[in-house]
């Protein structure tokens, strides 16, 4: 008598980087968005400029409100040590010795593995992808990227395993771009089960020493990013200060990006003090999302982080934009997939040098405005992985191009796309001739001898 040998378990890999992208799977696994499994493991990747000084999110105590979702923890920086998480990925004739390996380690056996990652796009979601070919993968995102392209042509191998992108309802009526060049169709997790986890990891917090009803400012730390120099987001947080203070605020909480320098909140401080004031930089690592719920702030500035859209979408907060108009002239090269948070947020909200607009929560884009935008600047931004967003490009180009949208383009991308706005093709010729390039040389050489 024959008998049927036992089905594989079926284990599920969730990877995540940081605590925000681990309480969005949280929130996903308690809404049933993910299948039944025999096992659920969480691998951590710890991708900070210096792993060794800056201990994992799992390691801290708001971890231990989400880690029972899960039978096990993993870390990928000790699977790949000496390798950065950022920075290694298997070389294409090792990726079956990878996986034997890493199935042994991780005691997988002959598992089915499934697989939830973030950022598929780069290292390390990529590298696990590619290392376990073959199986299903779904993506989630927890930020504003995913509204916008993909940022690099994706190997078929990998894009065509996606299932689904989980996404949080951040811009309500705005469907991500993510993957959809395979036909990936996005799926939102719940927000009210993502607020209970947030509620969670608030109650598991430690006593902030924040007032209660001021307003909070959000730092970024956009110069590591190398969008600003250090002393241009100085000013920056210096900027949002006197503008809510200008909106008669009194008592204001700084809320630093934790990679960021301790010494940059001195110039803040001077300026409250100069400006009389009450500042309270927050140096305790924790979410923004956690401040949220024990201040409630009376508003919430920031440049363009995701943190103003859950202030606004999820907890229903007046939020005000800073800088977006620098950062949208800054970021290069023109596919900068930080390109669509800063569009959204500057289309969408207030800013903070307009306090009518801050005190009435005036929002700028209705839905379809901003999806018809969002589409027109994707295809500029990837025309090679979305050819289908050009006819929506050409329509919004011919349409809506004006001297307040103007600043979502470039006009030699336009050009070099030839599309409505870049120079007429009847005068194309000239960047690229020689003779023109030679006579601004000598008049730009004149002008300055003149000056002299």
């Amino acid at each position: 008598m024959t008998t049927t040998p036992p089905a594989p378990r079926t284990t599920q890999i969730f990877c995540a980087s940081t605590l925000y992208g681990a309480a969005t799977l949280a929130a996903a696994i308690d809404s049933d968005c993910f299948g039944p499994a025999d096992r659920r493991l969480l691998l951590v990747s710890n991708n900070g400029a210096t792993p060794e000084l800056s201990p994992a999110f799992d390691t801290t105590p708001a971890f231990e409100q989400l880690c029972d979702r899960f039978d096990g923890v993993l870390s990928w920086n000790d699977a790949i040590a000496p390798f950065h998480p950022g920075g290694w990925a298997p070389r294409p004739d090792d990726q079956v010795l990878w996986e034997r390996y890493l199935r042994m380690l991780w005691d997988l056996g002959d598992d089915r593995v499934e697989l939830a990652v973030e950022s598929i796009q780069v290292n390390p979601a990529l590298a696990v992808c590619q290392i376990f070919g073959g199986v299903p993968v779904d993506v989630y995102a927890d930020g504003l990227m995913s509204y916008g392209p993909t940022r690099f042509k994706i190997d078929p191998l990998v894009g065509t395993r996606v299932r689904r992108v989980l996404h949080l309802d951040l811009v309500p009526g705005l469907r991500p771009l993510l993957l959809t060049e395979f036909g990936v169709e996005p799926e939102i997790v719940p927000t009210d089960a993502f607020l209970k986890v947030l509620d969670r990891l608030g109650a598991g917090a430690p006593e902030l020493p924040v007032p209660e009803g001021a307003p909070l400012l959000l730092g970024q730390y956009l110069a590591a990013l190398d969008i600003l120099t250090a002393e241009e987001e100085e000013d920056l947080h210096v900027r949002m200060l006197r503008g809510v203070v200008g909106l008669g605020h009194r008592r204001v909480v700084f809320k630093p990006h934790p990679s960021a320098p301790a010494q940059w909140s001195r110039k803040l401080e001077r300026e409250a003090e100069r400006l009389g004031a009450d500042l309270t930089v927050l140096d305790v690592p924790v979410l923004a999302e956690v401040l949220y719920q024990r201040m409630r702030p009376a508003l919430v500035v920031g440049c363009f982080s995701t943190a103003l859209l859950t202030a606004s979408a999820l907890y229903g907060l007046p939020v005000a934009r800073l800088g977006t108009d620098t950062l949208l002239d800054r970021l290069t090269p023109y596919e900068n997939s930080n390109r669509i948070p800063v569009t959204v947020v500057d289309a969408l909200l207030p800013g903070l040098d307009d306090p009518d607009a801050v005190r009435e929560q005036r929002r700028g884009a209705t839905v379809e405005e901003l999806t018809e935008l969002v589409r027109a600047v994707g295809y500029a931004m990837q025309s090679k992985i979305y050819p289908g967003l050009r006819p929506a490009a050409e329509r919004y180009l011919t349409t809506r191009l004006d001297q307040r949208t103007w600043r979502y383009f470039k006009r030699r991308r336009l050009t070099s796309l030839g599309l409505p706005g870049g120079v007429p093709a009847q005068l194309a010729f000239i960047p690229r001739n020689a003779t023109v390039r030679r006579v601004a040389r000598r008049a730009r050489s004149l002008k300055r001898a003149v000056s002299r």
